[in-house]
């Protein structure tokens, strides 16, 4: 075991790497990162330097002996690192704008990982990724790809399908939200739950819940019944409550994320009025990034700030830093990841990505064995697998009839005429980042 470690994380610049900072800070003492290279591109210099001045007053005030280094050169910072984590957003946040308003146009849900504009994100995602990976082929072979970037599961799909490369983690925050949520619930101990999660990222499922080796499934249920029951719509998350016959009905945890295809047509009126209204989660999410990076340049500042957490980057620390964590000491704790299956969940072909609880080991991530899916749930989990698996045939292969068809596989879309003109208008807004279509 490497007594020191190197870390590049590519977007380094984003509002979420004091998340990331303070995870690193936490786990000194297992933990022993004396590098992180923060990587970024010439438009986000400026807040790259704005982040790299606050890192290194975060690792001061904890007196913390990390090396914080900055720089727009990728390959610089891959040399020789243990473990590169992504979390950049091709585009910025004006291609998210576009991938939320356009589809609206045509009456047709857009959404950061959801419907057209999660494919879009995906398109223009996919070939930065597949270059990090060459990237890494050459200069650290052994290192560990974490990689947080938005749409995780596809991404995680397109790289493991379509590369050599197999040492590469998809992670998302959602399923350490969720288990908090129901810590909260219930009043209970979040050390002492377990929760066994299967499914697809965005798309995934809490089938069971343990606390101190004990089945709760059931109160979990009920509780999370009562808490639906008089909860109104949430403008900052953009949630609608289930009804609890529904939940009962269910079974098991729902992503937040499935409140855009079993809710699909309120979810949708909202999406719809916000974009009559001008404003979108894009543009409530510059707001709400200008407003940090303020903070952020403050030179007094020298810890995580609290108004982070409205950026939906909650528990952000503990899904990557665990994880690294985990595989660097060979902990064979149990984490949700997104990783080929491999014989997890009966739904799924084992050289599919699911997000699902694994056993962590310096091997990399073991599913645990889940069975099927429940039939209420996984009709709609068939049906993301097939448009992630298109979206990442057409990303890779540049092909727009693959693309067309993949639109039109999307439970959002499902109209190819539909899908067709939203399709035309997408690729010629995005053209700048789709070259080779």
């Amino acid at each position: 075991m490497k007594e020191s470690l190197k870390i590049a994380t590519i977007g380094g610049g984003s509002s979420y790497t004091p998340e990331l900072i303070e995870g690193f800070i936490k786990r000194i003492d297992s933990l022993s990162v004396k590098e992180l290279w923060l990587v970024d591109i010439e438009d986000g210099k400026e807040k790259l330097e704005i982040i790299a001045d606050l890192a290194r007053r975060m690792v001061r005030r904890a007196q913390a002996d990390i090396e914080i280094h900055a720089t727009l050169d990728r390959r610089e910072a891959l040399k020789d690192a243990d473990f590169v984590t992504t979390q950049f957003r091709v585009g910025l946040l004006d291609a998210r704008e576009k991938d939320e308003l356009i589809p609206a146009k045509y009456g047709v849900l857009g959404q950061e990982t959801n419907g057209p504009g999660g494919m879009f994100n995906a398109l223009r995602t996919i070939p930065v990724l597949l270059d990090i990976v060459k990237d890494c082929e050459e200069l650290c072979p052994d290192a560990w790809i974490i990689s947080f970037t938005n749409p995780a599961g596809l991404n995680a799909e397109a790289v493991l399908r379509y590369t050599g490369w197999k040492k590469f983690i998809g992670l998302c925050n959602s399923p350490i939200t969720i288990r908090h949520h129901v810590c909260e619930l219930m009043n209970l101990e979040p050390s002492k739950v377990r929760i066994d999660f299967a499914g697809l990222n965005h798309m995934v499922f809490g089938l069971k819940t343990y606390y101190e080796g004990q089945d709760i499934s059931d109160q979990v249920i009920e509780a999370l019944c009562k808490y639906n029951q008089d909860k109104a719509f949430d403008e900052r998350f953009e949630s609608i409550p289930y009804l609890p016959e529904f939940i009962r009905k269910l079974n098991c945890i729902p992503s937040p994320y499935l409140r855009y295809y079993f809710s699909k047509e309120k979810m949708l009126s909202h999406v719809l009025e916000d974009a009559k209204e001008h404003r979108c989660r894009a543009q409530v999410v510059k707001k709400i990034e200008a407003d940090l990076f303020k903070k952020y340049a403050d030179p007094a500042l020298d810890v995580k700030p609290k108004e982070l957490e409205k950026r939906g980057g909650a528990y952000y620390s503990d899904a990557a830093c665990n994880l690294i964590d985990s595989i660097y000491n060979d902990r064979k704790d149990i984490q949700v990841v997104n990783t080929l299956n491999n014989g997890g969940c009966a739904s799924f072909d084992d050289d599919e990505v699911v997000e699902i609880s694994c056993v962590i080991t310096k091997q990399g991530p073991i599913p645990l064995t889940m069975r099927r899916l429940p039939i209420q749930v996984e009709g709609i989990c068939r049906e993301i697998k097939t448009f992630e698996r298109l979206t990442a045939e057409a990303a890779v292969k540049k092909d727009k009839n693959i693309a067309l068809m993949a639109m039109t596989a999307n439970p959002q879309v499902q109209d190819v005429d539909k899908a067709k003109v939203i399709l035309d208008e997408m690729m010629e807004a995005h053209q700048k980042y789709l070259g080779g279509f």
